[in-house]
C-alpha cells in the first residue's frame, strides 16, 4: 500500500465523530498519529496503554501475551472512557491497539459517533522502528503475536485506513481528508 491508499470504506451519513479510535499493532504509531490528530481539531487525547491495570503492564514488561480475559477490563475501562467523553460533550482521539474485532465492538458498538482509524504497516517496518523505541513496556519481542492476533477491520466497520510509510503528518492529512474534515481543521 502506497501513501496514497488513505481511503474512507464506510457509509457517508455517519455524523461528524465524537471519538477516533486509531488503532494498529504496537509501533503502528497509534501515539504518535492519535496525538497530532487530536492537536489538529483542537481535540483532547488519551493513550488507552494508560489505561490499563498493572498486571497488565507487568506480563507486557515480561514479554508475557496478554489473553482475552487480561484485555477485558482494559477494554471495558477504555469503552467508559469513550463514553464519558461524549457524554461530556467533547470529542477526542484515543489510542488503542483494538487488534480484534471484538475488541472493537467493545470500543465502538452502535456508537455511530465514534470513528474507526486503522494505521496499516507490514511487521518489518514495525519492527524497525520498534526497536529504536525506549521506555515502552511493550517489547519487540511480542511484535509478532500481535500480527498473529490482528484481525483487519472489515468494510462494515467503516474504517478509515491509512499506511504508516509516510511521515506523521502526512498520514494524518490522509486522516483528515478522508474524513472531509480537512477545511475544519486549523494549522498548527
Amino acid at each position: 500500500m502506497t501513501a496514497m491508499d488513505a481511503r474512507h470504506t464506510g457509509n457517508a451519513s455517519f455524523p461528524a465523530p465524537a471519538v477516533m479510535v486509531v488503532m494498529g499493532v504496537s509501533g503502528s504509531g497509534k501515539s504518535t498519529i492519535g496525538a497530532l490528530l487530536a492537536r489538529r481539531l483542537h481535540w483532547e487525547f488519551e493513550d488507552a496503554d494508560w489505561l490499563h491495570p498493572a498486571s497488565n503492564v507487568d506480563k507486557m514488561h515480561n514479554g508475557i501475551p496478554l489473553t482475552d480475559e487480561d484485555r477485558r477490563p482494559w477494554l471495558e475501562a477504555v469503552a467508559t472512557w469513550i463514553d464519558n467523553t461524549r457524554r461530556a460533550g467533547e470529542h477526542a482521539a484515543v489510542a488503542c491497539s483494538a487488534l480484534k474485532r471484538r475488541y472493537r465492538d467493545i470500543l465502538i458498538g452502535d456508537r455511530t459517533d465514534v470513528r474507526l482509524v486503522y494505521l496499516r504497516g507490514d511487521e518489518t517496518l514495525i519492527a524497525r522502528r520498534i526497536a529504536t523505541r525506549h521506555e515502552h513496556f511493550m517489547p519487540r519481542s511480542l511484535l509478532h503475536s500481535q500480527f498473529e492476533a490482528l484481525e483487519e477491520p472489515g468494510p462494515d466497520e467503516a474504517p478509515i485506513t491509512v499506511s504508516i510509510e509516510p511521515r506523521p503528518r502526512e498520514v494524518v492529512a490522509q486522516i483528515l481528508s478522508a474524513l472531509a474534515m480537512a477545511e475544519h481543521a486549523r494549522t498548527p
